[in-house]
């Protein structure tokens, strides 16, 4: 007589497991404001530029720092903060983090000066890098693995949609209140958020968190800020031989070295090194890092595209990237029924394919184009997205133990903003060097200073050009045409990077997700309170 199987119990607590989707929400609400806040402050800078009382008065420089404080301070201190949230509770660093977001946001929306804006904007990020990880962590313990790729899919999905209704925000705010509200509307929102995660969400921690590697964790900070401090400011010069650029950026690769070095022969590691020796996981990090470099230096400067070359108002701008947020919408939760019917390396090639001929495609756009082609564009950009984010995304966090589920997280969203800001560098110098030769043959007109000025950016050009008057007219046509060709040039760059991608995970990702199953043993049963 054959005894019959004993039925595996239930990994999350049944309390728990009853509200999962309740507190999916929940999380999603605090990814959002983080998320959003990036892209809504995107539709902002010109108003910001405008001397006061309409603005602050800032600076190209000053407007650059803005963006990137918050880049900075929240790729540095990524990593950290997922060990501190496997330590501490997720919960406690989710809470913590939101509410030094909120402070930030309020102190953001009545700054006084552009200095002071960076510093607020360098608090905000601080408190986004303890959200960031903490919200996915906190989802793989909340889920059984069987149901994991469908929250993270609507998690990604999540993340898309914040991306298309920042600009569409920010357009509204600014069309009726003052600059500050594009920050202020986070308050609200972050103490929604912090009572609804009192209430629903569960407390989870790693059961056996060893000593904290005080070593490693000031090394990660350390290179990472170095590193990409070295990349801003590359893209900032327009040159990645700068003295000042090689010095910063060889500095935080030098740094980073030691960090893995120092992990390695650790006896109590803040990541163990050898999770990067599983060539799924390690080739499911890169594609996130390459996506995102091609993704943020190509749509960073579709912005310009559409209000400077093709004249549409920051609300217009924004309300044309909902394609992009229909197909996140549509396609992110649904990711895993196409990973179950062909497979995890099928999938996630053909997306990234569509991602580089998406990308590619901005190299045919004109300053007559029909605008619904744009659309298209950026509907099969998000598709794309969708089918790379959302498996990629299951690789990593069930490829770790569920007690290092912040690590991660970490990880993963490290890698993403170190390509973002790499892209933005990158992508970004190209097109600032591949605009500066188009346009340098008409300006020969203009005073030597001034000259300098208006061919730094297409917005200069056309703002030199608004002060001369009749004058300047003539310069508005060369500096449409020279944008183009450097537009053209820079997403054929990103569209290189994504097919680079999609060699990546057809060579080193697997072919079918392996089956459901307990990922940990009695043991290792991490501690969630209900």
């Amino acid at each position: 007589m054959t005894t019959p199987a004993v039925p595996t119990a239930p990994r999350i607590p049944e309390a728990v497991h009853r509200r999962r989707w309740a507190i999916l929400g929940v999380l999603m609400l605090s990814l959002l404001i983080v998320v959003l806040d990036n892209s809504i402050l995107n539709v902002a800078i010109k108003t910001i530029s405008t001397p006061a009382p309409t603005g602050l008065g800032a600076t190209q420089s000053e407007l650059e720092w803005a963006i990137n404080a918050y880049t900075l301070v929240f790729a540095g201190l990524l990593f950290s903060a997922g060990l501190l949230g496997d330590r501490f509770g997720r919960k406690r660093v989710l809470l913590g983090g939101l509410a030094v977001f909120g402070i930030g946001s309020a102190l953001a929306a009545e700054s006084g000066s552009p200095a002071q804006l960076i510093a607020f904007r360098a608090l905000m990020a601080l408190g986004a890098a303890f959200v960031m990880p903490a919200t996915l962590a906190v989802l793989m313990n909340v889920f059984e693995r069987e149901e994991q790729p469908k929250a993270i899919g609507i998690w990604a999905g999540g993340v898309g949609l914040a991306i298309a209704i920042g600009p569409i925000t920010g357009g509204l705010l600014l069309d009726h209140f003052w600059w500050g509200s594009v920050f202020l509307i986070n308050v609200p929102i972050v103490l929604l958020a912090l009572g609804l995660m009192l209430w629903l969400v569960p407390e989870s921690r790693d059961p056996n968190p060893g000593r904290i590697d005080l070593v490693g964790v000031a090394l990660s900070v350390v290179g990472l800020v170095l590193l990409v401090y070295g990349i801003i400011k590359g893209g900032e010069l327009a040159d990645f031989t700068d003295a000042t650029v090689l010095a910063t950026t060889g500095a935080g690769l030098a740094v980073l070295v030691a960090f893995v070095v120092h992990e390695k022969r650790s006896d109590h590691p803040s990541v163990d090194m050898d999770y990067f020796k599983n060539k799924v996981f390690s080739a499911a990090i890169a594609v996130i890092a390459l996506v995102f470099f091609a993704l943020m230096g190509v749509t960073f400067f579709s912005v310009f595209y559409t209000q400077s070359v093709r004249g549409y108002s920051p609300l217009q701008t924004g309300l044309l990237m909902l394609p992009l947020a229909a197909a996140q919408l549509i396609f992110a939760p649904r990711a895993r029924l196409v990973v179950d019917r062909i497979g995890i390396r099928a999938t996630t090639t053909g997306a990234m394919l569509v991602l580089a001929t998406t990308l590619a495609a901005f190299a045919t756009l004109d300053a007559d184009t029909p605008i619904w082609l744009l659309e298209v564009v950026f509907f099969f950009m998000g598709a794309g997205m969708a089918h790379v984010m959302t498996p990629t995304s299951v690789v990593i966090m069930q490829a770790l133990p569920r007690e290092k589920a912040g690590s991660a997280s970490a990880l993963s969203n490290t890698f993403r903003q170190v390509g973002g800001a790499l892209g933005i560098a990158v992508l970004g110098s190209v097109l600032s060097t591949s605009y500066r030769n188009g346009i340098e043959g008409h300006l020969g007109a203009l005073p030597a200073g001034v000259r300098d000025t208006a061919g730094e950016s297409i917005e200069a050009t056309l703002g030199v050009a608004a002060k001369l008057g009749e004058r300047g007219r003539s310069l508005v046509g060369p500096a449409n045409d020279a944008f183009l060709h450097a537009m053209h040039v820079t997403a054929l760059c990103g569209a290189v990077v994504a097919f680079a991608g999609a060699v990546v995970v057809a060579l080193f990702l697997p072919g079918r997700p392996k089956p459901a199953a307990e990922d940990t043993t009695k043991e290792e049963l991490e501690r969630v309170e209900p």
